[in-house]
């Protein structure tokens, strides 16, 4: 019975299973992220709106 190869090398799958989690967790981040700005834009932007029809019914004849 032949024992596996132990050169030292890492196993070429676990390589590209690791670059996956990786490149995923940089993917994921990077969205969240665009998540917080679209949120942060949305808030901003009815809380403008919001104003705005306040003046023009305390300003309306």
């Amino acid at each position: 019975m032949s024992s596996p190869d132990h050169s030292g090398l890492p196993d070429p799958l676990d390589v590209l299973q690791q670059e996956y989690d990786d490149r995923r967790r940089a993917e994921e981040k990077r969205g969240e992220r665009y998540m917080w700005w679209y949120l942060g834009y949305f808030l901003f932007g009815i809380h403008i709106v919001a104003f705005v029809m306040i003046f023009a019914i305390k300003h309306a004849n």
